[in-house]
């Protein structure tokens, strides 16, 4: 009966100072929003909110107490920036050093329909006599 009465204790004891851990609902949401603009350093596919590798979990602490020290949203994302570099940001600012991360799209867009263009015209100007029949007219041939 004591043994449980000090388990009881302790769950109470640990439940209470999980409570305190945790911060008011609108932190914890301006903490999610920032966290979900941020890069996983380990992960790199990921949010720091959606990662659990020990960094992002790290960040995710670190973006609470700079919260929870007054920080405004935008002075979160600036210190995370000072620190990892633009390549945090999920959503980096344009500027030269990140011009043709922002222009790449298009690029690979434009590159694949100019091959694929030049590729059909040099198709089109071959005679029928360099094309392998089908299956089915050598069949019946």
């Amino acid at each position: 009966m004591r043994r449980l009465t000090v388990i009881g204790a302790l769950a109470v004891l640990t439940l209470a100072a999980a409570a305190q851990d945790l911060p008011p609902p609108e932190l914890e949401a301006r903490m999610r929003a920032i966290t979900a603009e941020l890069r996983c350093l380990v992960c790199q596919n990921q949010t720091i909110a959606d990662s659990n590798a020990g960094l992002a979990v790290d960040l995710r602490r670190e973006v609470l107490g700079l919260l929870r020290s007054g920080a405004s949203d935008d002075e979160v994302r600036q210190y995370m920036t000072r620190r990892y570099g633009d390549f945090v940001l999920y959503r980096p600012p344009l500027q030269p050093s990140t011009w043709l991360l922002w222009a790449a799209p298009a690029l690979l867009v434009a590159g694949g329909s100019t091959a694929l263009v030049l590729t059909l015209r040099r198709r089109a100007r071959l005679p029928d006599a360099q094309f392998e029949a089908e299956p089915e007219a050598q069949e019946a041939a």
